[in-house]
């Protein structure tokens, strides 16, 4: 027989269930009658026609014991750790059968709930992706996919969810590149929008994870043209939305300093590239019918001209993680300062 000890502290928040016009109190039986043989105060008061399936007890021991059909089972839970924001995470790493899956989920579901838990994440590596339809019908939604790896999610409190949404943005970056010649370096792509145009343009690209403006600026010039740069400012940045899957942009220009001059063309990406006369490059239609390269060009002028700062890389360490990032700003005017 199945007793309830009164070692096990019960719910945090009675567990009803409606019976006709019956409601039983388990928490409330079992604290005021410890001792009690449940599987047989169970039979006497649910009909064994009676199909309930609830969690209500959780034992330290990863083990959620649920009543099934009036009798007392044990269901092993999800490991999870807690996270910083009131909710949990789940990196599942075995296989299991469905079935099992969907038994620990609705078990693992009620303790969390139990335990006044907020939101779920479940990370599912891309060989357990059969479990995902069992989180789905539980009302787990997909929050972002990686390669190797789809993230689930789920908000137990009632009403709207806090949790952060996926990630918004994606952040590109332009290099201007100008040698003491006022030559400034250019390239013409082999796919995109400008494929075939005739269109000389910066060298550009995207950051990629984990990586700094700065040094994702540097790596597309080297990659592009094999030419060596040193970062100098970033010039300015734009914003634009609904790009790239729907995603808004950041794309920041960047002024290099060239370390050496010899082009060698990018031949998977680069269809030529050279060291164009300033002049000859804001000449172009596509500079001067655009009205963000045209303000691009004031910017760039400006800057070798003197009459313009842009923003520095400083480097910084956050209190919340020990990798040096950076800070860009203004330093002309901090000239002096401990920056």
């Amino acid at each position: 027989m199945i007793r309830c000890l009164s070692t096990h502290s019960f719910l945090s928040s009675t567990i009803i269930f409606p019976l006709g016009r019956t409601t039983v109190l388990l928490s409330k039986v079992c604290k005021d009658y410890p001792f009690l043989h449940l599987r047989n105060w169970v039979r006497a008061r649910i009909p064994l026609c009676t199909r309930t399936v609830s969690a209500f007890m959780s034992s330290k021991s990863g083990m959620e014991q649920v009543l099934v059909e009036n009798e007392v089972q044990q269901v092993q839970l999800l490991d999870s750790v807690n996270d910083d924001h009131g909710g949990v995470i789940v990196e599942l790493s075995e296989t299991m059968d469905l079935n099992v899956f969907a038994s620990m989920l609705k078990a693992s579901i009620a303790s969390w709930r139990s335990q006044g838990k907020r939101g779920v994440w479940i990370k599912v590596p891309i060989e357990l992706v059969n479990l995902v339809d069992a989180a789905v019908k539980e009302g787990f939604w997909f929050h972002h996919a990686e390669p190797k790896y789809l993230m689930l999610a789920f908000w137990i409190p009632e009403g709207a969810h806090t949790l952060p949404a996926n990630a918004s943005h994606r952040v590109g970056v332009g290099a201007f590149v100008m040698n003491k010649k006022r030559e400034v370096l250019v390239v013409q792509e082999k796919s995109g929008i400008f494929r075939g145009s005739g269109v000389w343009k910066f060298p550009t690209g995207v950051v990629d994870e984990g990586e700094d403006i700065c040094a994702a600026a540097m790596r597309e010039v080297k990659e592009e043209t094999a030419i060596d740069t040193e970062f100098v400012e970033v010039l300015a940045f734009r914003q634009s939305h609904k790009s790239f899957f729907e995603k808004s942009d950041l794309f920041f220009v960047c002024m290099l300093q060239p370390l050496s001059f010899d082009i060698e063309k990018q031949e998977s990406e680069i269809e030529d590239a050279q060291w164009m006369p300033w002049d000859e490059y804001v000449a172009q239609p596509f500079v001067q019918n655009h009205e963000l390269m045209k303000h691009l060009v004031d910017i760039c002028e400006a800057k070798e001209d003197g009459t313009y700062v842009g923003f520095s890389p400083v480097p910084i360490t956050s209190k919340f993680r020990d990798q040096k990032g950076y800070l860009y700003l203004n330093d002309r005017d901090l000239k002096g300062s401990k920056v």
